[in-house]
């Protein structure tokens, strides 16, 4: 009876030991994951593009290995549904966009697929504050979107410019016009609840959609005030502004001189003024200065 006891114990011991290490575990992968989803501030202010290339895919595959353990962890979501979509705009479609047509078919192609990977994530985040979200927005119903909070406005924002990337990033954009209807209400209800966001990184999303033509319900007009509004929340240090502008409005138009002073504009930005944004300055301003040595050929 007592060596009964005993093994009764050690069987009890055992357990609680079990759900104290599992616990622990739980504990390691919440700091850990808090940890690494810090890191997208770091990365902002990095000066070195390069550098932030190489390393990028290490920390994204940490986050999803992360995920595995804690599939819910908001800042996680938010930081694989941002670094994709980032990654794929700043690497991917940049040297997509650089290659000649027959070898830049794959290359568009694994560009679409990591916005759509960067979709996922932020579709998930989005759904643990509206249910449901994820396959109503798959079917062009954006009725849901009127029960996200301003806390949903980073989630909201970046499924928008994932989205957008991957129909942009498409063989056959047109194909895919339906979608734009969702991009655009994405966009437009992160507008209406936090509309100075990231110093206006709405408006600039914006003058993307509405650089689109008439028949997809863009308007020259309308860009131009979300322009002089993302300048002016930015104080004009934001070179995406300039940048999104340029080649959304000023390109589409067959106007060369706004676009290459659009262009100049953006090289001329001060990186070091505000240090958040130096990262996604360097990667415009390198777009830019491409663009504006192509300006002969593109016009």
């Amino acid at each position: 009876m007592r060596h009964s006891r005993v093994k009764l114990g050690l069987l009890i011991a055992a357990v609680a030991l079990g759900g104290v290490a599992c616990s622990f575990k739980k504990m390691g992968v919440e700091r850990m994951a808090d940890a690494i989803s810090a890191t997208a501030s770091t990365y902002s202010r990095d000066n070195d593009p390069e550098f932030v290339r190489l390393a990028a895919p290490s920390t994204l595959k940490m986050v999803e290995m992360l995920l595995d353990d804690s599939p819910s962890h908001r800042g996680l979501l938010l930081t694989a549904c941002s670094g994709f979509t980032q990654y794929a705009y700043a690497f991917l479609q940049a040297d997509a966009e650089n290659l000649a047509a027959a070898a830049a078919r794959e290359a568009w192609a694994r560009t679409v697929r990591m916005y759509n990977r960067a979709r996922d994530y932020c579709l998930r985040l989005l759904e643990l504050n509206v249910p449901g979200a994820r396959a109503a927005l798959f079917k062009g119903d954006t009725s849901l979107l009127t029960r996200a909070s301003r806390a949903d406005v980073p989630a909201l924002y970046w499924t928008a410019a994932s989205w957008g990337g991957s129909i942009s990033s498409s063989p056959i954009p047109l194909l895919r016009v339906g979608e734009v209807s969702t991009v655009r209400a994405l966009m437009q209800r992160s507008l209406a609840l936090d509309p100075e966001w990231e110093a206006g990184a709405i408006h600039e999303g914006m003058v993307a959609i509405e650089g689109l033509p008439g028949l997809a319900g863009g308007s020259s007009k309308r860009a131009r005030e979300h322009f002089d509004k993302a300048v002016e929340l930015s104080g004009g240090q934001s070179a995406f502004a300039y940048l999104a502008m340029a080649t959304s409005v000023a390109q589409r138009a067959r106007d060369r001189s706004e676009f290459e002073r659009l262009l100049k504009a953006a090289l001329a930005v001060d990186i070091n003024k505000r240090p958040t944004l130096r990262l996604a300055n360097l990667i415009a301003q390198k777009r830019a200065a491409a663009l504006l040595a192509r300006s002969p050929q593109l016009f």
